[in-house]
């Protein structure tokens, strides 16, 4: 838990500190990179670090993991500018890669089926406790003492972690010991890198119709193939073909893409919503986001007793069931939408989030040996981040449409007073507008948010559609 607690909690703490960085080492305009580089990174290399932690053990892969955090973490508070800021989150991440992954695949290994819900519901709570915490900590470090100390508290944190982790764990070691694929591992980050860097910038730094865009699915799908090719002839691959083959992981591990899509929606744009719509203020908007965090460790730790009576496919089925009514009800809001209401919907979300990741999470560990757990535990947190880009994408793309439309076909009075795209949440905030240009914007950005929410809608039923056609039963293999 302490040491998830040094992933957990760095974006939510590094966010609420951004002015301060900014007017410190200066680049505005690269600050982004600051979350982009560090998830890019992250979601890439936790399926390699699934798999050598099956050939050397969890316990080395996840020191490692944590001294590679902690040097980024100084590295990080040692910036000079934003972009040696920049490659340090990047080294951050590298580290942060091995942490996740691992964390997940001990749990698994040293709980049983029916108290890894439990466990998982300890886990998340690591989750909520940084989504409150965090942005609290962060402010106060950045306020009354340095931005850099957000990146030198995770110090004490990691070798506390580093102290337990040795004295506490103890496993068998991998009897034999696989030559890993390198050049397979290469390639599948280097193609993971093209894929996740087009989603993430995309629509951002160009359009998602230009040159940009289509080089980089070309050159992705090139590398994929290499990709394949160089796995196919490897004795030990990173992704053996059996982990997509398999239709209770290939189920499940695409309902955790579905699951990472749909949180994006709430994520990117609610607090935004909650100030700019309802008018309420930062930290309310914050909470009212966190408050997915209260029930999403509840429903994981209750999940065990349902996954052992009706099965690991049917806990994810009433999960998204959940998380599609939960999507479904912002549709049905009147603006400008009250707080109540977005509190139980985030409620819900959280519920449903916490059945669908404990049930396939622990559903998919329970189906291999303990050689291939860390494979399949860092194949399902990448479906998870991977799905979360494609979110950010999409959500992206559909919310500036239509506010951009919204803007176009605006009453002829009010065209010529309204500002671009990109200045409408500045406008709002600044409460200078005239009342009918404050009016309509609001209304826009309500409608706007409503489009993300009817997407989340319809992801939620696509993945139900994956849930029904994945098997029942999982197989389960005895620990």
């Amino acid at each position: 838990m302490m040491s998830m607690m040094l992933a957990a909690m760095d974006n939510t703490i590094v966010a609420t500190a951004i002015p301060q960085i900014v007017g410190d080492l200066g680049g505005f305009s690269l600050f982004s990179w600051l979350f982009s580089i560090y998830l890019l990174i992250q979601t890439i290399t936790i399926p390699v670090y699934g798999k050598l932690a099956d050939l050397y053990g969890r316990r080395p892969i996840l020191i490692f993991g944590i001294v590679v955090f902690l040097a980024g973490s100084v590295a990080c508070g040692g910036a000079w500018n934003m972009h040696s800021l920049i490659f340090a989150r990047g080294l951050q991440a590298i580290g942060a890669g091995a942490i996740m992954g691992t964390v997940n695949t001990i749990a698994g290994d040293i709980y049983t089926i029916q108290e890894r819900a439990r466990v998982q519901g300890w886990l998340s709570s690591i989750w909520g406790i940084s989504a409150i915490l965090g942005p609290a900590l962060g402010g106060a470090l950045a306020q009354y003492a340095s931005w850099r100390w957000i990146f030198f508290i995770n110090i004490p944190v990691g070798i506390g972690s580093i102290i337990l982790i040795t004295l506490f764990l103890h496993e068998n070691k991998p009897e034999k010991k696989s030559k890993v694929d390198w050049s397979g591992a290469a390639a599948m980050m280097i193609t993971g890198t093209i894929f996740m860097f087009s989603l993430l910038q995309g629509g951002q730094s160009w359009p998602w119709i230009s040159f940009p865009t289509f080089g980089l699915l070309a050159l992705g799908t090139i590398m994929f193939n290499i990709t394949l090719r160089i796995e196919s002839k490897s004795k030990e691959p990173i992704l053996p073909k059996w982990v997509w083959g398999k239709r209770v992981l290939l189920g499940a591990n695409l309902a955790t893409i579905g699951m990472g899509i749909i949180m994006m929606g709430p994520n990117m744009y609610l607090p935004v919503f909650a100030q700019s719509v309802t008018g309420v203020g930062a930290i309310a908007a914050g909470f009212i986001l966190a408050s997915m965090s209260i029930t999403w460790p509840l429903s994981s730790s209750l999940s065990g007793r349902l996954y052992l009576r009706i099965g690991f496919r049917n806990t994810a089925i009433w999960g998204i069931i959940i998380v599609i009514i939960g999507s479904a009800a912002f549709l049905f809001m009147q603006f400008p939408g009250p707080i109540w209401a977005l509190l139980a919907i985030q409620l819900m979300l959280g519920a449903g989030f916490g059945l669908i990741s404990t049930s396939m999470m622990v559903g998919v560990q329970s189906t291999v040996v303990w050689e291939q757990r860390g494979l399949v535990t860092g194949t399902n947190m990448f479906s998870r981040y991977f799905g979360q880009s494609i979110g950010a994408a999409i959500y992206a793309a559909v919310f500036n449409a239509v506010l951009s439309s919204k803007l176009e076909h605006a009453p002829p009075l009010l065209q010529s007073k309204l500002p671009g795209v990109n200045k409408v949440i500045e406008v709002l905030q600044s409460h200078e507008a005239a009342s009918e240009i404050s009016l309509y914007l609001r209304e826009a950005f309500f409608s706007a948010t409503h489009y993300v929410y009817l997407g989340m809608t319809f992801t939620g039923l696509i993945t139900l559609l994956i849930l029904l056609r994945t098997p029942s039963r999982f197989p389960t293999i005895g620990d």
